[in-house]
């Protein structure tokens, strides 16, 4: 597995893609922090952008890169490997790069504003986890529906459409959920609807960590209320942790048992 996953991320990492997306994140990042010298703006700014963007780009290069490299598959399984490790080493490689291109493309640029001598130090290492975080979990989904679907337009949709719920469709259905039953309580199915979308834990995560979860409307208040920001903090990261560990496990269990 381990030099399956060099393979990848390698092969991934010369990538012209790739390099695109490190030089998007390094002007874009450059760029807000010239133009304001208030770090928790920048972060704000920068959350917007990653909370659709990282999940959009880590799911279509893991989809492409999966189908795409079929064939080179075959011929592994072809060999004495054992076949999960071959798909875990490819998910890792390819999860891997794109979370390296994220952490430089964001990191580089707040390095040479001097956030290490910053108040602001916590708020910059959570949008870094953010958005290494989420690289991981859309890979892991991405390469979950490549696995399970041979068809490449199937598997291409499935991937946008389970991109665009959680972005989009996940929260106007949370809104119309809580207008019709307006009249009951909804602590409860407010919190457990929040950690059912990981980009949504996300948003809790760096608002809790700035301290303006209010922002984010009645989920963000109760969450507030309910655990704090230090606790909850802790139980946003631990859901997306395990938003990682699920699909990982299900890739496990299928590559072990399908036939190609």
């Amino acid at each position: 597995m381990n030099k399956i996953f060099k393979y990848s991320f390698f092969d991934l990492i010369r990538s012209r893609w790739t390099l695109v997306y490190l030089a998007f994140y390094l002007l874009l990042t450059f760029a807000l922090l010239t133009l304001t010298p208030d770090t928790s703006k920048v972060v704000i700014s920068l959350m917007n952008i990653i909370l659709l963007l990282v999940p959009l780009i880590a799911s279509m290069f893991s989809v492409i890169y999966s189908y795409n490299s079929r064939e080179f598959v075959e011929l592994l399984l072809a060999q004495p490997i054992p076949r999960r490790q071959i798909f875990l080493g490819q998910y890792l490689g390819v999860a891997s790069s794109l979370a390296l291109s994220y952490l430089l493309g964001i990191g580089i640029p707040f390095l040479v504003f001097g956030i290490l001598g910053s108040a602001q130090l916590g708020h910059f290492l959570t949008l870094l986890l953010v958005g290494l975080l989420l690289s991981f979990i859309f890979s892991a989904l991405a390469f979950l529906i490549a696995l399970k679907h041979d068809n490449k337009l199937k598997g291409f949709g499935l991937t946008i459409l389970v991109w665009l719920f959680f972005a989009v469709i996940y929260d106007g259905l949370f809104l119309v959920a809580m207008m019709w039953f307006r009249d009951y309580p909804l602590d409860n199915f407010a919190l457990g609807a929040s950690l059912l979308n990981p980009i949504d834990l996300s948003r809790m995560l760096i608002l809790l960590k700035l301290d303006i979860a209010a922002l984010l409307g009645y989920t963000g208040a109760v969450f507030q209320q309910f655990f704090g920001s230090s606790m909850g903090i802790l139980l946003s990261v631990g859901c997306l942790l395990l938003w990682i560990g699920v699909p990982v496990w299900r890739i496990y269990r299928i590559s072990g048992r399908r036939d190609f």
